[in-house]
């Protein structure tokens, strides 16, 4: 019997002062969509009545009772809050972080009893999200201790991909958190993801360095020739296509990256200001390594335009199909896998 490839959605909303709801709505409103997705949004129903007719939008809109039975022709929406948000557009408040809180906790509760079937996370803002309940940097470390596996913080395009050895740690404590175990780790999900999810039988890795010019045979430090040279080649000895280290610096500027499936850099910046300079607006963040997909947009809060009715739902579209991607592309996998083990 063949599966359905028309998948249910979870949407958490992120931080209500922000975009989030405008780039949902703005998504959602093409009714194509549904030919694909049947989507739960969670948070309060009458803040998305609301802003649609704010932004005179004609997205079509249910207000959803039983989780196990949504809408397939409209947004579900699903009341995680006990009343109507009071937006303040573009404002960093406490009270709009836990409303993105709750939103996050009731999607991934969702995903976990397996109601719906991939994860999309809005964006928050990492400073309104901290309280005593809850303490991540981000939606990737939350969802690295809800759901099993370990993450691996990865950027995509179809022609571009980026993944990171650290995210959020302060740019003075990586070069401690930069042991030999954890670089192997991330490059073992790394290729795992890419088989997986993305269906690359034989991955091909590039590994930036770690100091200016891969520290110019030790002078500008020693840690690329002493950790990360000899790891690179003991793993390309053992099979894996990884090459490197490679200078940061020049790698995107000459397009080398066209020569890979896939970018693993040391740091966030090192990675994430070349992979946005090249793909903003087009980029998917996903969280590999887990045992559900989670994607979302690659751009934050956007406080800045927050209620103009001029945010770009693009990388959020992209994020909402490429989480549907990535679920067939591995439940392909697993299948396969399994009729090759019988």
């Amino acid at each position: 019997m063949r599966q359905s490839t028309k998948i249910k959605i979870g949407i958490s909303v992120g931080d209500p002062n922000g975009i989030g709801i405008e780039i949902i709505l703005k998504t959602f409103q093409d009714k194509r969509i549904y030919d694909f997705f049947t989507p739960i949004v969670f948070a309060h129903p009458q803040n998305f009545f609301d802003e649609r007719k704010n932004l005179g939008l004609a997205t079509p809109l249910f207000s959803l009772k039983d989780l196990k039975k949504p809408n397939k022709g409209q947004l579900n929406l699903v009341q995680s809050w006990d009343s109507p948000f009071p937006i303040s557009y573009g404002k960093e408040h406490p009270d709009a972080g836990a409303h993105a809180v709750s939103s996050l906790k009731a999607a991934t509760k969702a995903l976990k009893e397996g109601i719906i079937e991939v994860l999309v996370t809005g964006p928050i803002h990492k400073k309104s999200i901290q309280s005593e309940d809850f303490r991540f940097p981000g939606h990737t470390d939350y969802l690295n201790q809800e759901l099993e596996g370990e993450s691996l913080m990865f950027m995509v395009t179809d022609s571009l991909k980026v993944a990171l050895v650290s995210d959020h740690i302060p740019l003075g404590e990586i070069t401690t958190f930069l042991t030999s175990a954890r670089i192997l780790k991330k490059i073992e999900l790394l290729a795992n993801s890419l088989r997986f999810d993305f269906g690359i039988v034989r991955p091909k890795i590039a590994v930036l360095g770690i100091n200016p010019h891969t520290g110019d045979n030790g002078v500008i430090g020693d840690e690329d020739d002493t950790l990360l040279r000899p790891l690179i080649k003991e793993q390309f000895d053992q099979g894996t296509l990884v090459c490197g280290p490679f200078p940061a610096d020049g790698f995107f500027g000459s397009q080398a990256y066209l020569q890979y499936d896939a970018v693993l850099a040391m740091y966030h910046d090192q990675g994430l200001i070349p992979f946005k300079t090249l793909s903003f607006g087009e980029g998917v963040n996903f969280t590999a390594g887990l045992s559900h997909v989670r994607t979302s947009p690659d751009h934050g809060t956007g406080f800045d335009i927050a209620g103009k009715g001029i945010a770009n739902h693009s990388s959020f579209s992209e994020a909402v199909y490429k989480a549907r991607s990535i679920f067939l592309k591995r439940r392909e996998y697993l299948q396969l896998d399994s009729k090759t083990e019988i």
